[in-house]
């Protein structure tokens, strides 16, 4: 029941979270400051990950070809096909959801139990549009700039490893990287990282928005946080694979 009792607290939420702005002029600004925050300060865990994840990638790809009739651009195709579907839009957004969960989160939190978000509701301001919805615009516009940035470097990296280790060449990689492209790919990659963007940042808000207590209190809803939108998120990709790819 209380589960129940938390889901219909974040729907009603949400519902007031997508009020018309008061000033579209703040609204704005606050938006490209929190794209500034949630996704551009992203870029260097983003990158760090992506690079070495398509590295280890085609390692083990190239490791387990130990079979004449596999083709050496596999190594490649596999790379590609496990970065765009699963790898860089799943697993980097469940990396966000520590990183940029946590802060969300905390953020909030900390205007609750400071008291600033009472403030704001005496003004007159309705707090929920003022602090969640630049949030979740930034996240849902920023975060498939980050994936795509993702996909290209753990392209890139697995091309490195290649390299490095010479288990490939560069013509059967980049071969094996345009071998059988299909553009829905693309389409539900970046579909799915709406949703996660979405769900990890008004998740994150939820538990912020609702602290109760003391600097103690904030820990504790900023862990529920990361751990309830990395649920969300694993829950999600499951439903939106037998969407798209099940169909």
């Amino acid at each position: 029941m209380r589960l129940i009792g938390q889901i219909g607290k974040y729907f009603i939420m949400l519902w007031v979270v997508f009020s018309k702005p008061e000033k579209f002029r703040v609204f704005w600004r606050r938006t490209f400051d929190e794209i500034q925050l949630i996704g551009i300060n992203s870029l260097p865990i983003v990158a760090l990950m992506s690079v070495f994840m398509g590295g280890v990638i085609a390692l083990q790809t190239a490791s387990n070809m130990d079979t004449p009739w596999l083709p050496e651009y596999t190594i490649g195709y596999i790379t590609r096909s496990s970065t765009i579907l699963e790898f860089s839009p799943t697993i980097i957004s469940l990396i966000l959801a520590g990183k940029v969960g946590s802060n969300v989160s905390s953020e909030i939190g900390m205007m609750r139990v400071t008291e600033q978000i009472d403030a704001l509701e005496i003004m007159g301001v309705n707090s929920l549009t003022y602090l969640v919805l630049p949030k979740l615009t930034a996240a849902i516009v920023f975060f498939p700039v980050l994936i795509v940035f993702s996909m290209g470097l753990s392209i890139f990296g697995g091309w490195v490893a290649l390299i490095l280790s010479g288990l490939s060449s560069t013509d059967s990689y980049v071969f094996g990287i345009r071998s059988f492209f299909k553009m829905g790919d693309i389409t539900y990659a970046l579909s799915k990282t709406v949703v996660f963007g979405f769900l990890i940042v008004s998740i994150a808000s939820y538990y912020g928005y609702y602290t109760k207590g003391g600097a103690i209190d904030v820990g504790k809803s900023s862990t529920q946080a990361v751990v309830s939108s990395s649920i969300a998120i694993l829950l999600a990709n499951f439903f939106i694979t037998q969407m798209f790819l099940l169909k």
